[in-house]
């Protein structure tokens, strides 16, 4: 077997392991935080007999290691079950409205972030010690400094009630209405790739073939383009690649601030109100997505460097 093969399958492996003890924690954890899904539902002035009839409809007087087999089981479906609060509806179905709305969010704000980082942080190594550099070092502790529950609500006063040229939170504008729920939720993140950046290139111009290729007479612009840039870009594309997933699940403050549909905002309210099934699909929504991804960056590296290629 190639080399490659063997590689993509224990990555596989090790991924579908990893999305198996999330799910699984998740499940214990849910069943052991008090509180009674069937009194959320029906409140405090229904009879005992309803009460047992919709603990018995949804499965819930049943021994938890068979409530897990059925969980598993609604997971094998692609249903992955009926959400408490609406029997009418698989959770799969109410996951799939509101996915992708989150998944652009997400992929915008490291595009945010990675528009920022890369010329922001390859001048802040290029030109060390100069303006580019403080430059740098200041967005990087402003977006680290600054949480988005903040942040967010100050963009909305800057660019929507003072200047009025990007929508409001709620309004049905196009693209427009990612710039500013993207700008918060990558603000951080572009901080973080800023300084990764800075010090990947420091990192690989210090390195003994850079010399070399400037003994040989290399311009220095194409010696950072065609040399420099794509292997400090290694780190860098771990490290987004890692917080895009990271970014799925902490969507939820953009999307409460600005009035956003997703699969953050989803989950809280089912964790809220003890929706349990809608909580464990939306939590392996979330980590199917972060291993693939993190899978896809590692798949990538032997695009990006030769020295990690396979097979």
């Amino acid at each position: 077997m190639p080399a490659f093969v063997r590689y993509l399958l224990a990555r596989l492996l090790r991924g579908a392991a990893t999305v198996l003890g999330v799910v699984t924690l998740v499940f214990l954890l849910l069943h052991l935080i008090p509180g009674d899904p069937v009194q959320a539902m029906l409140g405090d002035q229904a009879s005992p007999e309803d009460r047992a009839a919709l603990r018995s409809a949804l499965h819930l007087d049943r021994p938890l290691p068979e409530q897990y087999v059925l969980f598993m089981r609604d997971v094998w479906s692609g249903e992955l079950g009926r959400s408490f609060r609406d029997q009418t509806r698989s959770v799969a179905s109410l996951i799939g409205e509101v996915v992708f709305d989150t998944l652009w969010l997400a992929l915008a704000a490291v595009g945010v972030a990675l528009c920022v980082a890369l010329p922001l942080g390859s001048l802040a190594a290029v030109r060390r010690g100069s303006v580019w550099d403080d430059l740098a070092s200041s967005v990087a502790l402003f977006g680290i400094a600054i949480p988005n529950i903040w942040l967010g609500p100050l963009l909305v006063l800057v660019f929507g009630v003072w200047l009025r040229i990007l929508p409001m939170p709620g309004d049905d504008a196009g693209l427009a209405s990612l710039v500013l729920p993207a700008t918060t939720l990558g603000a951080a993140l572009s901080a973080v790739l800023t300084r990764q950046m800075r010090a990947s290139l420091l990192e690989v111009l210090s390195e003994p073939y850079i010399r070399a290729a400037r003994a040989r007479g290399l311009s220095e612009l194409r010696l950072i383009v065609r040399h420099a840039l794509r292997n400090a870009l290694l780190p860098v594309m771990t490290v987004a690649g890692a917080q895009l997933g990271a970014l799925l699940s902490g969507a939820v403050v953009a999307e409460k601030i600005f009035e956003r549909r997703g699969i953050g905002s989803l989950f809280l309210e089912a964790f809220f109100e003890r929706d349990i099934p809608v909580v464990q699909g939306c939590t392996l929504v979330i980590a199917l997505f972060y291993v693939s991804v993190n899978l896809g960056v590692d798949l990538l590296y032997g695009v990006i460097d030769p020295r990690v290629r396979l097979g």
